[in-house]
């Protein structure tokens, strides 16, 4: 896009030519990349409106195309999550994987986890979601800030992570970065999602799933598990952090059943 951008750079930005880079984008790139992508030009422009180094904001004048299809998400069946589970058991994404698949968490909520934020009660184990690994370090929406009952599953897969974060942190002596993230490196630092897909994948592969397969699809199958077993599809919103139960019907419909009970009870249940 820079390069081509950069052909009109002699002349004024015209919205033809924010459109035509954008189609010749829309072969490579989802809908959804591109909608990123102009929103991303219309808010530089309209930093430079603001110094008026511009006349108008072009890009604002024009809509994303639609790009290419991506695969649909899928989930896990219960007994593909027990193989999963049993998998993970021993690896250094253990704590990573029981909590995607038994808490719903996104991705970049997982990732961004610090240990203030989590109390390893067996009894009352909770999980509290208030940042995420994004530009402003927020979560997605207000409605994303929840606070978790945690299964009794995922207690204990963190109570032994957070012993051998503690290895690690011994064996990295001086080089130990204190960021207080539960979900780290062997040196403390944020997770790279690149790296986490790997490892995922790895496990995904060692379980007899395959490899294709992406660590949100957990969400799809936290999703899936809970409206099979009778949770209500308001208790399922409020446990994924939506707005409302209309994005939840919308996002996850493929795994929604008309008959929905509770989320850590239920995940008891399963993986007891």
């Amino acid at each position: 896009m820079r390069e081509r951008l950069g052909e009109v750079k002699l002349r004024e930005l015209t919205a033809g030519d924010v459109q035509e880079t954008l189609d010749a984008l829309a072969g490579r790139l989802s809908t959804r990349s591109l909608q990123i992508t102009r929103l991303c030009l219309e808010r530089a422009i309209r930093h430079a409106e603001v110094r008026d180094l511009v006349g108008r904001n072009v890009a604002a004048l024009i809509k994303a195309p639609a790009g290419r299809a991506g695969r649909p998400s899928k989930s896990l069946t219960l007994e593909q999550a027990q193989d999963l589970l049993r998998a993970a058991v021993g690896s250094r994404p253990y704590a990573y994987v029981v909590l995607s698949v038994t808490t719903g968490l996104r991705t970049e909520e997982l990732r961004a986890l610090r240990w203030n934020e989590v109390d390893l009660d067996l009894d009352a184990g909770t999980v509290a979601v208030y940042r995420a690994v994004r530009v402003t370090a927020d979560t997605k929406t207000p409605k994303s800030r929840r606070v978790l009952s945690l299964p009794q599953l995922a207690v204990r897969a963190l109570g032994e992570h957070r012993a051998r974060q503690a290895d690690d942190r011994l064996l990295a002596g001086a080089l130990w970065q204190g960021h207080d993230l539960v979900l780290a490196s062997a040196i403390g630092t944020p997770l790279d999602r690149h790296n986490v897909l790997r490892e995922f994948r790895k496990i995904t592969q060692a379980a007899g799933l395959g490899t294709d397969w992406v660590p949100r699809e957990m969400r799809h199958t936290f999703v899936s598990l809970l409206s099979s077993n009778g949770t209500a599809l308001e208790d399922i919103a409020d446990l994924v952090g939506h707005r409302g139960t209309a994005t939840t019907e919308t996002v996850y419909r493929k795994v929604i059943v008309p008959e929905l009970r509770r989320g850590a009870e239920v995940m008891d249940q399963l993986f007891s």
